[in-house]
């Protein structure tokens, strides 16, 4: 705690090279200082799935402009670059309860176009986006599950695992339940 908010250690930590210290990184920074420029560097920096959404999950989801970045990451070749876009979409969707349903609806388009990356990282992250938005509300589910619906008849081998596990747990009694109660 006496350590949180610290700008300066955590770019220190970062430059350091040493995966646990940048994991720390991205749990001290200071979200306010924050800047493109950093995040930019920091998720060119990234080699590993659990660094990834540390750093979406604990830092950039704090930043004013991580809706329009998670959508431009989703476009980005690097595998990590591409995950860390999905993940902050996942994150955006559970951490900004003020949001409205319009700030989620542009990234099934971004969903439906990626869910074909075969790379395990990325298409893990592309279902937990779908999933995690599709569990906001009522609503969003059943555009989730149109768009799960339609990547099930997808020729991919990739965009056809992606819709199984949205469909399996976004239909699921559960998730239907807690929807239900929200009405």
């Amino acid at each position: 705690r006496r350590y949180r908010k610290d700008h300066e250690l955590a770019l220190a930590l970062w430059e350091s090279r040493i995966h646990e210290a940048r994991l720390l990184a991205v749990l001290i920074d200071d979200p306010r200082q924050l800047d493109e420029e950093q995040m930019e560097a920091w998720v060119a920096d990234i080699r590993s799935w659990d660094l990834c959404d540390q750093a979406c999950n604990n830092l950039f989801v704090k930043w004013p402009g991580a809706y329009h970045k998670a959508r431009e990451w989703a476009q980005r070749d690097e595998e990590f670059v591409k995950r860390a876009g999905f993940v902050l979409m996942a994150v955006l969707s559970v951490h900004d309860k003020k949001a409205g349903d319009d700030q989620f609806i542009g990234f099934f388009e971004d969903i439906g176009r990626e869910a074909d990356d075969p790379r395990n990282f990325v298409k893990k992250a592309v279902n937990w986006a779908l999933r995690a938005i599709g569990k906001r509300n009522a609503t969003l589910n059943e555009q989730a599950l149109q768009v799960a619906r339609k990547l099930a008849g997808s020729e991919d081998k990739a965009a056809r695992w992606v819709s199984r596990q949205a469909i399996r747990e976004l239909e699921s009694d559960k998730v239907q339940r807690k929807l239900q109660s929200q009405k």
